[in-house]
């Protein structure tokens, strides 16, 4: 199948508020609010016009985590890099593909010539290349699987791959620094009802995959690892997250050796799957890790802000690398390629809190189809359902997605006032609904409801 032109006539911006009910901290940063960023694009295809859309949470902190920068400043640059997308991409014609490989990294140079980070930069041309996927998928009246293994996007790279289709994929339930565990742990209970501590979300998702947010301090590091050891349910599988949290090379090998070295976390260590991004990004592709004698494979994340990241990785010990729909769409289908052909190595699902519509399912979509058996899901603990997104709308998407939502007529565990939640049941979500027309979504939000970008 020929990959269709596209004809961007249109780029539309918005945002929306996000309150989270639990405070996420990882590394240095702890997030109580932000906004998540929303995409409209209106394309020309074979003489009719057809939208794509898409979204992501505008974590602060993250792409960027200078102190010397506020969270606002944070917002700020993922809003300019959002803008240099629109910019780029206004008026351009293309196959999905094309218009990525160009006009993309031209909107990420520009951003980066405003003095954005390339993490930060890439924020923009990632939630464009959703979009215009969405739109060249549904003019082709096919989803993302079939879609892709068809040609439609116009990428001779993902022609390589052989796409799952995934029915369901397992949850991974992230413990940040600032999680209560039980319900001893001092801390305001929120007042939703919803689980609060990890000992409440195990029991009411049926929790069996983990990550763990690591702070880069030995003893405390150890002291948490401990108490949630404690908690997890037999046959767990567990990561640990660094967030670029260690010093330098030396302080990870000790971390590694005293974990190992702790009895009462032996379970633990045979548990854990990798260990993501220990290393500042400035240090981590200029240190070879594999004499530190790290027990599992360690895998990059932050430090994923150029094409070849990966290829470095691999050849400084490296074994593996995050997919993140906020980093790029092909830069995970084409880490793919370039690991399928060596065996062994990682490509894991992470999130930046994907929030429920869009996001989480465009984002998971992309994961499982590429053979990520489970993947890190935030926005089912730490933000309420939709948060304050209109009932019709967050009724719209549960009504078009039915295995992935608890519809506010049912009584259920999680589901206890009327709000609709992401469905978890037996620690897994169920895909079914996220293989139509489309990337992974058969409802919008309710555009006039949002705020346009500035």
């Amino acid at each position: 199948m020929n990959a269709a032109v596209l004809h961007i006539r249109e780029i539309q911006l918005f945002e929306r508020p996000v309150t989270l009910r639990l405070p996420f901290r990882f590394g240095a940063a702890t997030v109580t609010q932000c906004p998540q960023a929303f995409v409209r694009v209106r394309a020309e295809v074979n003489g009719r016009s057809v939208w794509g859309a898409s979204a992501e949470l505008m974590v602060p902190k993250w792409f960027d985590k200078s102190p010397a920068l506020t969270h606002e400043q944070n917002f700020e640059q993922l809003r300019q890099a959002l803008r240099c997308a629109r910019n780029s991409l206004s008026g351009a014609e293309g196959t999905a593909w094309q218009l990525s490989l160009h006009e993309g990294r031209a909107a990420l140079q520009h951003a980066v010539s405003l003095g954005l980070p390339r993490l930060a930069a890439q924020f923009g041309p990632a939630l464009l290349d959703k979009a215009i996927a969405d739109a060249a998928l549904r003019a082709a009246g096919m989803g993302w699987c079939d879609g892709v293994a068809a040609g439609v996007l116009g990428d001779p790279y993902a022609a390589r791959l052989t796409l799952q289709q995934p029915m369901q994929v397992w949850l991974r339930h992230t413990v940040g620094l600032a999680d209560r565990l039980t319900s001893a742990d001092p801390g305001a209970d929120p007042q939703d009802g919803l689980p609060a501590t990890l000992a409440d979300a195990i029991g009411t998702y049926g929790l069996q995959r983990f990550k763990l947010k690591l702070c880069g301090r030995i003893d405390d590091d150890l002291a948490r690892l401990q108490a949630i050891a404690a908690l997890l349910p037999a046959g767990s599988a567990v990561t640990l997250d660094g967030n670029e949290t260690f010093a330098d090379p030396a302080v990870l090998a000790a971390f590694w050796r005293r974990f190992e070295q702790t009895t009462t976390l032996q379970a633990m260590r045979q548990a854990t799957l990798l260990l993501e991004q220990p290393l500042p990004r400035h240090l981590a592709l200029q240190t070879d890790i594999s004499r530190l004698g790290i027990g599992v494979p360690v895998i990059l994340d932050e430090s994923d802000d150029h094409d070849t990241a990966l290829q470095q990785g691999l050849a400084l010990g490296y074994r593996g690398i995050s997919s993140k729909a906020c980093k790029g769409i092909y830069r995970s289908l084409h880490n793919a390629v370039a690991m399928a052909a060596r065996p062994g190595l990682i490509l894991s699902g992470e999130d930046l809190t994907c929030q429920a519509g869009l996001a989480v399912q465009q984002d998971t979509l992309l994961a499982a189809s590429l053979g990520v058996t489970h993947v890190e899901r935030n926005g089912h603990h730490y933000v309420d359902g939709f948060g304050i997104a209109p009932a019709a709308e967050a009724e719209a998407f549960a009504e078009a997605h039915p295995g992935l939502y608890h519809p506010s007529d049912r009584h259920s565990e999680g589901h206890k006032d009327g709000r609709v939640r992401l469905r978890v049941v037996g620690g897994q979500l169920d895909l079914h609904s996220l293989h139509g027309p489309g990337f992974a979504h058969a409802a919008e939000p309710l555009w006039h409801t949002l705020t346009p970008l500035a």
